[in-house]
């Protein structure tokens, strides 16, 4: 198996290579200016650590998987094309109102109620370019008012003296019928040919989502139409210079919805957030491999902290109309929630509070934190760890970046300590006190809301930034154990080089199970099958457009169930590929019922209010070959000397802590650290807390506990 992936962060490119059976892990400074620049010199390390040219490493990959953030720097800096909206007339004002909330959207809690200064974000379309044109669906999608083409040509001609670059068609009710949104498309193409010079792309948002939410759905199939030029053609740029070098087969993209495919089968929309879905996904892996039933994965990277929860055998947990950028979309996103809390997050005085605040802004990795030597003048996480002792100046990184304390050090003292009347190692203390409670709250808030006790899961923590602040959010949530999975600071890479070519379809539908009036089981499961295969037709299309045989497709089947009219609903997996009978509704039922009561509680359930399905899903994708995760069991337990010993300071410490030094690439399986202590590995390090307990497991997987003995 030879597999190579690329994750681009804020602040590192990640790459994982797996090349016949070694695991080889790589990092560079994201190039914002360019992300190939990044993306190459990360392979090119890789390939160093392989020992091969990196021509000749690009020449015998099976694949290359991506995960970008192309996406979310266009939508950031607003580089995208001037897009005309076609509408259903009367509904020409619906992007501008954005159902009243627009305006708080995408920004922090206390920002949203701050109403006296809230300001709407500066639209992706202007008014001007925002038609309405005759026709009507119903709910059923039924015609009410048949499309008007000599209206649509009209509409579409004006679009295009206005400045129009792209068209992007969103009629109410298509997502049930969707026959005037692609007449919509074929008049635009016979009145501008692709064949032609001057040819425009056009999105239908019914291909972008299927689900109904009429502001939403045209706001995603906007957001894409955005990104479309910018992306694709940043990403053929990127396929052509890897074809130059050696690389033959198309680049696979990192999806959202915890799969990928190619460039020509994945809408902008789809690479969102990309790279931490791929962490999610090797956390599943993880799950199944180790056993775990339920998992907090928690990823810390230079710019951000990402929450996922994860069940070993559950379905993933959507976040169905996510806001992306300052914009509520429709499309099926695994749900992550995102912290500003990085390694390169920024540390301020507060001066309302007299104390110091960390994030949301980070220093990214131009400049970077102070201590990189770049340019940054600002106090980052970063630079207290390294003020704390807890990064070796020399070998962070591997040794690629020089770190300078001083600059860290003088940093601090302006912006934190001195406006504080406190010394440097108090402020850097008290920064690393701050940031790993904003986690733990994070942790606490985003498991409390969905019904899990946080003290009863297990916590995993992987990125750069993990195992360094791991047992410090740990203790704040009083956690006694922590999972740093092998590979932590590429983990997300790592995921992306073990997914395999996934599809999502799926479509809004409002199907009553059980009508608690009539007390009967309403539901019509020919219609229900009939959606599960018209989804797992366009599934099957996807993928065998992409050269795999269609005896090869796997399909699962989900619905999204709500007793009542609550707003709670939960993606449930159908015990079924078809629904026969009463009794394949009943285990439908009994599913959902048991998903429910696992969630809130058994008393928490409402069959009384009657039993809903609100939307069908298709998952098809191909098996593919996994890399394995866990090791063999009984590794002799071993207590290496420290190589060195430095001071250290904690903040559950008055004095400097004499610690003991490790260095990951002494340690054997079964070693054993009691700390305080540091292990530096080359692309992360591993801070041990007074208290806790560090044990190395047979496939490099790391148990943090906290007090000796205790139970994982």
């Amino acid at each position: 198996m030879r597999r190579l992936s690329v994750d681009i962060g804020g602040t590192f490119t990640d790459c994982f290579l797996e090349w016949d059976g070694r695991h080889i892990e790589a990092k560079s400074l994201t190039t914002h200016h360019n992300l190939s620049v990044g993306f190459l010199d990360a392979v090119s390390r890789a390939a160093g650590e392989a020992g091969v040219p990196a021509e000749e490493l690009l020449a015998g990959v099976d694949s290359v998987r991506y995960g970008t953030t192309l996406g979310t720097n266009a939508l950031i800096e607003r580089k995208g094309p001037r897009i005309g909206v076609l509408v259903t007339m009367g509904f020409e004002s619906g992007l501008r109102l954005s159902r009243g909330r627009g305006y708080g959207e995408g920004l922090p809690r206390h920002l949203q109620v701050d109403l006296p200064r809230a300001t709407r974000p500066r639209p992706l379309v202007p008014q001007s370019l925002v038609v309405g044109i005759q026709e009507r669906m119903d709910y059923l999608g039924e015609v009410l008012l048949p499309l008007d083409i000599e209206d649509v040509r009209v509409k579409i001609r004006r679009l295009v003296d206005n400045g129009a670059e792209a068209f992007v068609v969103a009629l109410v009710n298509s997502v049930v019928n969707p026959a005037h949104e692609e007449r919509v498309e074929e008049v635009i193409r016979d009145e501008y040919p692709s064949s032609l010079f001057g040819s425009f792309p056009v999105i239908l948002s019914h291909r972008i989502s299927r689900r109904k939410s009429e502001y939403a759905r045209t706001m995603a199939a906007v957001v894409c139409g955005f990104l479309h030029e910018h992306m694709f053609y940043s990403l053929g740029t990127l396929e052509d210079g890897l074809r130059d070098r050696g690389y033959d087969r198309p680049v696979l993209l990192i999806h959202n919805t915890g799969g990928m495919a190619s460039l020509e089968s994945t809408h902008a929309l789809q690479t969102i957030h990309s790279g931490p879905v791929a962490g999610l996904a090797a956390s599943q892996h993880l799950a199944r491999e180790y056993d775990i039933p339920l998992i907090v994965a928690t990823d810390m990277g230079g710019t951000s902290f990402d929450i996922g929860i994860i069940e070993r055998d559950g379905t993933w947990i959507y976040d169905f109309h996510p806001v992306v950028d300052r914009w509520l979309v429709s499309t099926p996103m695994v749900y992550l929630q995102t912290l500003g809390a990085g390694g390169g997050s920024i540390a301020r005085y507060d001066r309302l509070w007299r104390t110091v605040e960390v994030g949301p802004d980070s220093a990214g990795s131009d400049p970077g934190p102070a201590c990189y030597g770049r340019g940054g003048s600002q106090p980052t996480v970063s630079d207290a760890d390294l003020v704390l002792g807890y990064l070796d100046p020399e070998y962070y990184a591997d040794g690629t970046i020089s770190l300078d304390a001083s600059l860290a050090e003088l940093a601090i003292e302006e912006h934190v300590a001195e406006p504080l009347g406190i010394s440097v190692l108090e402020a850097a203390k008290l920064i690393k006190r701050k940031v790993d409670a904003n986690m733990a709250d994070a942790i606490y808030k985003e498991v409390a809301t969905r019904g899990f006790d946080p003290k009863s899961l297990k916590l995993l923590s992987y990125g750069g930034g993990g195992p360094v602040h791991c047992c410090g959010f740990a203790r704040a949530l009083e956690v006694k154990s922590v999972l740093i999975p092998p590979f932590a600071s590429v983990f997300s890479a790592f995921g992306a080089g073990n997914l395999g070519q996934l599809h999502i379809h799926e479509r809004s539908a409002y199907l009553v199970v059980y009508n608690p009036l009539t007390r009967e089981m309403t539901l019509d499961t020919s219609r229900v099958n009939a959606m599960i295969e018209e989804l797992e037709a366009l599934g099957l299309a996807d993928l065998t457009r992409q050269g795999f045989a269609a005896k090869d497709v796997r399909n699962q089947i989900e619905f999204d169930m709500r007793y009542g009219n609550q707003l709670v609903q939960l993606s449930v997996l159908s015990p079924v590929q078809r629904l026969k009978d009463v009794d394949d509704v009943l285990a439908m039922i009994e599913v959902f019922s048991h998903t429910y009561a696992k969630r809130f509680g058994a008393g928490a359930a409402a069959p009384e209010a009657g039993i809903k399905i609100i939307a069908v899903r298709v998952l098809s994708w191909v098996p593919a070959e996994k890399i394995p995760l866990a090791g063999q069991n009984g590794a002799a337990e071993s207590r290496p000397a420290a190589r060195y010993r430095r001071a250290c300071h904690f903040w559950t410490e008055k004095d400097p802590v004499d610690t003991a030094i490790h260095r990951w690439t002494d340690l054997q399986a079964g070693a054993v650290i009691d700390g305080p202590a540091i292990v530096e590995a080359p692309h992360t390090t591993f801070v041990v807390e007074p208290g806790w307990e560090f044990r190395l497991g047979s496939a490099g997987e790391v148990w943090m506990t906290d007090g000796k003995g205790r139970g994982r």
